[in-house]
């Protein structure tokens, strides 16, 4: 599930970005407004540097709580 993910959403991402850039008027200026496809698109990626350190932290901490 997770390779799937990380190539899933960077796509996706990836797409809304260039529909964005092909489709609205105001491009550069609109990826800061909330309303746009643009604005997600670019917050997307994010998602998964936070997913992945998130989910060695919570296996590092299940490591550490089953050894001590």
């Amino acid at each position: 599930s997770l390779p799937t993910l990380t190539v899933l959403v960077p796509l996706l991402s990836l797409a809304g970005l260039f529909y964005s850039a092909s489709v609205d008027e105001a491009f550069p200026q609109g990826c800061t407004s909330a309303n746009s496809l643009c604005f997600y698109s670019l917050l997307l990626p994010v998602t998964i540097p936070v997913y992945v350190f998130f989910h060695l932290w919570t296996w590092m901490g299940i490591k550490l709580f089953r050894h001590n």
